[in-house]
């Protein structure tokens, strides 16, 4: 719990600084590579995707073939069973990135507008609070060098930074100190932008007498960077609030946090990660009402995510109107 404790307390201290952030996202072309913070610094069109809609635009929506212009069946512009067509088509309807009409008993979609060229820099934050304690942390730090699919990799920790620590971690890897009780960082060494419009090299496993590692083209980790930032748009960092009398957002500690809408458990007298720690397995649980406050309201505030945008389609056709095929 250190180390979720520290990742909210570093995305509320950087959510002020701008940009989109979350955490806990697949960062891997061919493997399994989590990131525990991804930062996007928005590119020239994010007004346009955060006119679409708050929530993730379902990839294959964006990946079809499906343009802004003329309406073709739904089973032509995916290349997945139709079954599956259907539903990322229904789920691209229902953010308002389709629209959808029907003709002689077949769906037609299009896309409600262009997809925008929103994502700017995009860069991956390795937590590592404890260094003396560093874990696979090397190899993880060398695969997200080698993949490139950020533009530049940071190491946050909260331990005093030694040229021994430094020269275990890749040289392109910035490093930050950061103290989670008082949200003060300082910047211990830049990162270097990495080639992440080139090809890359991918580190899947690793034994003792073997590496095994993958190729990843461009055009894999475009898609892949694509795919990481709209699964950062519609998530965004911050956990649901448990329905519980001792979550109290307003007794977070730093109090400048105070207005993130965090999960602070004064049972604990810590943030909680109410997907596995909170309920009636909780010797501190008191069911209530959830927190009057709100996590998007708080990220809506603090940002410039939109939670209620009043889209782009040129039609507002209800869903009821589709049957199946």
């Amino acid at each position: 719990m250190q180390e979720f404790a520290f990742e909210l307390a570093l995305c509320g201290s950087l959510e002020p600084v701008g940009g989109v952030l979350a955490r806990q996202l697949g960062a891997g072309v061919h493997g399994r590579r989590v990131a525990d913070v991804v930062r996007i610094v928005p590119g020239p069109e994010f007004d346009r995707r955060r006119a679409i809609t708050s929530e993730t635009i379902p990839p294959l929506a964006v990946e079809s073939d499906a343009g802004p212009g003329r309406a073709r069946p739904v089973t032509d512009v995916f290349d997945c069973r139709p079954d599956r067509a259907r539903a990322v088509a229904e789920r691209a309807a229902e953010v308002g990135f389709f629209e959808r009409e029907r003709r002689g008993g077949r769906t037609f979609v299009r896309q409600s507008a262009r997809y925008p060229d929103w994502v700017g820099t995009v860069t991956g934050i390795e937590n590592k609070p404890d260094l003396d304690r560093p874990g696979d942390l090397a190899d993880q730090l060398r695969t997200d060098v080698s993949l490139a699919l950020f533009d530049e990799v940071v190491l946050a920790t909260e331990t005093y930074v030694t040229g021994a620590h430094l020269n275990r971690i890749p040289d392109p890897v910035g490093v930050w100190r950061f103290d989670p009780e008082t949200g003060e960082r300082e910047v211990v060494r830049e990162p270097t932008p990495l080639a992440s419009a080139g090809p890359g090299i991918e580190l899947l496993g690793r034994d003792a007498t073997r590496a095994d590692v993958r190729p990843a083209t461009a055009a894999e980790k475009a898609r892949q960077r694509r795919r990481l930032a709209e699964r950062a748009y519609g998530k965004g960092w911050r956990p649901a609030l448990p329905a519980c009398a001792n979550c109290d957002p307003a007794a977070v500690e730093p109090s400048a946090l105070a207005d993130a809408a965090l999960p602070w458990c004064t049972h604990y007298g810590r943030p909680v990660r109410p997907s596995s720690e909170c309920g009636e397995g909780c010797p501190g649980f008191d069911p209530a009402d959830s927190p009057a406050v709100d996590p998007d309201t708080a990220r809506a505030e603090r940002t410039g995510w939109d939670p209620d945008p009043a889209g782009l389609a040129r039609t507002q056709a209800g869903l009821d109107r589709f049957g199946g095929e």
